[in-house]
């Protein structure tokens, strides 16, 4: 196996395990096993089991650098906010793992939290609340709402969905062909909320 397809299978191997056991819960033996690779090769590539739950930390949260593109999208705070739900909702399906790895690092976090994890959660929650403060400007949201609260939120609701799959299966749908209804459900309730 090359150094690169080694490096490649054990962030695979390392973020299946790591967002199952979190970082102390496995060990380099059990990566380099499960990868197929020797011991040594966790160190040589990564040097050592941490470099490696960083590398995974990376990719997994690479996928926040998005959220850049959401504010070229228009200047209307609602069409803003729809993208972002939909944003991310496919940031969900196309990254199986990242809540875990969200939700581990959010209650016990590693040392990579504050240069990994902590900038990719500030910069979604600060492009959110630029939107809000915009919409507030432009007279679409009330003036009495504060910007970095609505912004948390609206991101604990969609994130909750995903979070929550397997205690609510029985109630709703999960599918994929649902997103659309999603989408439109929770901007409907952040908006209007659910008062008559």
């Amino acid at each position: 196996m090359s150094k690169v397809d080694c490096r490649s299978r054990l962030v695979e191997v390392g973020t299946r395990l790591f967002a199952e056991r979190g970082l102390h819960g496995v060990s380099i033996r059990e990566l380099s096993l499960t990868a197929g690779t020797s011991i040594s090769m966790v160190s040589y590539c990564f040097g050592g089991k941490e470099g490696l739950y960083a590398a995974v930390l990376q990719e997994q949260f690479a996928c926040f650098e998005q959220i850049d593109a959401l504010q070229q999208e228009g200047v209307d705070p609602l069409q803003l906010l729809e993208t972002y739900l939909r944003w991310t909702i496919q940031r969900h399906r196309n990254n199986p793992y990242l809540l875990r790895f969200y939700t581990s690092e959010l209650t016990n976090p590693t040392v990579f939290f504050s240069s990994i994890v902590a900038p990719a959660i500030s910069k979604v929650i600060k492009v959110l609340t630029e939107v809000i403060e915009g919409g507030v400007q432009l007279g679409v949201f009330r003036t009495e709402i504060h910007a970095v609260n609505a912004s948390l939120a609206l991101a604990g609701m969609v994130n909750y969905f995903f979070l929550s799959l397997l205690a609510t299966e029985s109630l709703i749908s999960h599918s994929p062909e649902q997103d659309e209804q999603l989408v439109q459900q929770y901007l409907l309730i952040f908006t209007k909320g659910i008062v008559k």
